[in-house]
């Protein structure tokens, strides 16, 4: 598959996780009803919102996996490098069209979300991912850096284990989809959760500030990560095996 078509695809797929995942944190996670006299919650909270990031890489993996691989994450392309799966050249552009897409996805979002009156984007926060005042459980920076690191060295695990050529056929997008909702259900209190740079970049340029001030750790620790479980998996099931 051309190049070209690759990063049109990784594109749209982020530009979909981005819609998808962090859309449903901040138009639906809290969603009051008006019936009548009373006023009822009827969002879909952290449960809901974990869902959501796990269908949108499940029905992208379905949509594109055959014509990208579908990362969607600078951190996934820069683990199935580490585990032999993915080509050096490949590696930047993969990255960007991933960057590019995210924000896309973003400024779509910001289009909707600023239709109605009084929303405010600072106040929201956006799903923008932080840590310390900017953490929703008010986790500090070491934790929120274990954190993104662990989670994002197991989802590479999961990925790699699933897309393996010895591994069952056909169920990596389902494993991989839900890997990313357990990820999203243990860490959304410590950081909002990341594990995914280009998620991460796309909601701090919006919110600016202290997003982009904190944007530094939701690079360094899920390419950490993510390496790290690229090479432990090379290691314990060699590609040609």
């Amino acid at each position: 598959m051309p190049l070209t078509n690759r990063l049109a695809a990784e594109f749209i797929g982020t530009l979909w996780l981005v819609l998808g995942g962090c859309g449903s944190a901040v138009l639906a996670a809290v969603f009051v009803a008006n019936v009548g006299p009373n006023n009822f919650n009827i969002g879909i909270a952290l449960v809901g919102v974990s869902l959501a990031f796990g269908l949108t890489v499940l029905t992208m993996a379905y949509a594109i996996g055959h014509i990208s691989g579908c990362h969607l994450n600078p951190a996934v392309s820069v683990g199935l490098w580490a585990g032999g799966r993915f080509p050096t050249s490949d590696l930047v552009p993969y990255i960007i069209a991933q960057v590019l897409g995210g924000i896309a996805g973003a400024a779509i979002l910001y289009m909707i979300a600023t239709g109605k009156p009084g929303f405010d984007l600072v106040a929201s926060g956006f799903a923008a991912n932080g840590f310390d005042d900017h953490s929703p459980g008010k986790y500090g920076m070491n934790a929120a850096l274990i954190c993104e690191i662990v989670m994002t060295f197991m989802f590479l695990i999961i990925i790699l284990g699933s897309t393996h050529k010895n591994a069952p056929g056909g169920f990596a997008p389902i494993a991989i989809g839900l890997g990313l909702t357990l990820i999203h259900l243990i860490s959304i209190p410590v950081t909002n959760t990341s594990v995914n740079p280009a998620r991460s970049t796309s909601q701090a340029i919006f919110v600016g500030g202290w997003a982009l001030q904190q944007l530094w750790l939701f690079w360094v620790a899920p390419i950490v990560g993510a390496a790290l479980a690229g090479f432990v998996y090379r290691w314990m099931a060699p590609n040609d095996d």
